[in-house]
């Protein structure tokens, strides 16, 4: 899908995208994740289109909101960490990766690149809406809860698994998005919910029944798309404001080391990705997830 930006360093250029969909009707962008064979896992090419695609419909005049959907059964598995662990001497990495030697092992570079690219949802003068099916896991409920609005199947299943045995979030959203109680809850536990109980949690704005989710989503998005743009974008910059005066982008980054401690320096440190590495990934998630199972709890 080819679309246009007005980029700093670069006059107005066509895009051909090779991981993402891209197109405008009735003043809604909607960028839709489209590795549904991967079931829209994010490597670091979608994420640097979904980024691209983002600012390109900020810059578009004739764009009022912005909607971010996944293509195939489901809206986002998680990052795709075959991408970044890849084998290669220098593996794929996302915009803006340290690679010196003084740096990369321990300032947390996946997490901050997460960060970084997600803000640009936080920052962007539009409101952007993810409509979520299927799954929306680890890196995928960042990249849903980063978003202004969210909406979701009722059956959809959100959550974050690897807190289990891998690392803290990457983006800690937990404590911005919910109560104490379910914050903790959550991501002590590693434990999902469906889009029905996240919407009854005010993690999301509202659920639907699978089957009427896209005429639904569409009905709260056209009368907000006749909006004016500017203000919308007051509105928005102005919540938006509210929350970093109580911290909210300063506790974003504060906790990335946490992540880069709980991943490669606590006790324990390593053994999901050890595991993975001499059984096989679904070893290691059998590992991790069976005595959740054994309750009766999925994911």
């Amino acid at each position: 899908m080819t679309s246009t930006f007005d980029d700093e360093s670069e006059s107005r250029q066509s895009v051909d995208y090779e991981n993402i969909l891209y197109a405008v009707e009735d003043r809604i962008a909607t960028i839709t994740l489209n590795r549904p064979e991967k079931r829209n896992a994010l490597s670091p090419a979608l994420r640097r289109e979904v980024v691209h695609a983002l600012k390109a419909a900020e810059a578009d005049d004739d764009v009022t909101v912005i909607l971010v959907q996944g293509a195939g059964q489901a809206f986002c598995a998680g990052y795709d960490m075959n991408s970044y662990a890849g084998g290669d001497e220098r593996p794929e990495r996302p915009d803006g990766w340290n690679h010196s030697e003084l740096f990369e092992s321990w300032t947390g570079q996946f997490p901050r690149s997460c960060l970084r690219d997600w803000l640009t949802i936080w920052d962007l003068l539009k409101p952007v809406v993810a409509k979520v099916h299927g799954y929306a896991l680890a890196g995928g409920s960042e990249l849903m809860s980063m978003c202004d609005i969210a909406f979701a199947a009722d059956d959809c299943v959100i959550g974050y698994p690897p807190t289990r045995a891998q690392s803290t979030p990457d983006i800690e959203y937990f404590p911005w998005k919910m109560s104490m109680a379910q914050a903790k809850y959550l991501q002590l536990t590693g434990n999902s919910v469906t889009g029905e109980r996240a919407a009854q949690m005010g993690w999301i704005a509202k659920s639907f029944p699978a089957d009427q989710l896209d005429e639904q989503v569409m009905r709260e998005l056209r009368p907000m798309a006749a909006l004016h743009p500017a203000m919308l974008a007051a509105n928005k910059l102005s919540l938006n404001q509210s929350y970093e005066a109580m911290g909210f982008r300063a506790a974003l980054h504060s906790v990335v080391p946490w992540y880069a401690i709980a991943r490669s320096f606590r006790p324990g440190a390593g053994e999901f990705q050890t595991k993975a590495a001499r059984d096989g990934l679904k070893s290691a998630l059998e590992w991790r997830d069976r005595p959740f199972k054994d309750e009766g709890f999925a994911l």
